[in-house]
C-alpha cells in the first residue's frame, strides 16, 4: 500500500505572500542581533577601557599613564595571539578529524576514466603550452632498415639452407673427408 502525500491546499499567491513575512522577520532578526552586538561592544569595551581624563594631569603623570596604557596593550596583544594559536589548533583538528571520518567511512568514489586519443604534439603542446617549439615526429627516431640489409640476410639463410641435409652429407668417414679436403685445400 502506497500512501501518496496529498498536493499543499495552499495557493502560490499566499506561500509568496507567508515567503515575504518570513523573509521580513528574518531581517528584523538580524537587525536586532546586530543591535545587541554593538551593545555588548560599547559595554566591554567601557569596562576594559574606561575614558580617558587627560585635563590638569603634569607630564610626569601622562607618561605614567602612557606606560600602563603600554602594559595594557601588551597584555592584550598576548592574549590575542593565544586566541590565534587556539583557533588555528582546533581548526587542525577538525581538518584532521574530517579527514578520519571519511577514512572510515570510506566512500572514495573514482571517477570513471575516459579513453582519450591524443597525439604526441598535442601532448607535448599541453604540457609545456606554447614553449614547445618543434613537433615530435616519432616514425623519425625509428631505425631505418637498408634493402641491401635484407638481401644480406637472405643470402645468409640461403648459405645455410636445411641443416638436416648438412648433417646427413657429413655424417660417417665421407664426410670427414670432405671437411679435411675442405680445410686442407683452403690453405
Amino acid at each position: 500500500m502506497c500512501h501518496f502525500q496529498p498536493k499543499s491546499k495552499i495557493s502560490a499567491s499566499r506561500k509568496l505572500s507567508l515567503k515575504i513575512l518570513l523573509l521580513a522577520r528574518a531581517t528584523e532578526e538580524l537587525e536586532a542581533e546586530k543591535a545587541t552586538r554593538e551593545e555588548e561592544k560599547v559595554c566591554y569595551l567601557a569596562e576594559k577601557l574606561p575614558a580617558l581624563q587627560l585635563s590638569g594631569l603634569t607630564t610626569e603623570e601622562l607618561q605614567k599613564l602612557c606606560k600602563q596604557i603600554h602594559e595594557k596593550i601588551d597584555v592584550v596583544d598576548e592574549e590575542r595571539y593565544d586566541y590565534e594559536a587556539k583557533v588555528i589548533k582546533n581548526n587542525k583538528e577538525i581538518h584532521d578529524l574530517k579527514i578520519k571520518v571519511l577514512d572510515l567511512g570510506g566512500k572514495f568514489k573514482k571517477p570513471a576514466l575516459r579513453k582519450v586519443r591524443v597525439s604526441a604534439d598535442e601532448m607535448l603542446k599541453a604540457l609545456f603550452g606554447s614553449k614547445n617549439k618543434g613537433s615530435m615526429d616519432l616514425r623519425a627516431n625509428l631505425k631505418s632498415v637498408k634493402k641491401e640489409d635484407i638481401k644480406q640476410e637472405k643470402e645468409l639463410t640461403m648459405e645455410v639452407g636445411d641443416w638436416r641435409k648438412n648433417v646427413e652429407a657429413m655424417s660417417g668417414m665421407e664426410g670427414r673427408k670432405k671437411m679435411f679436403d675442405a680445410a686442407g685445400g683452403a690453405q
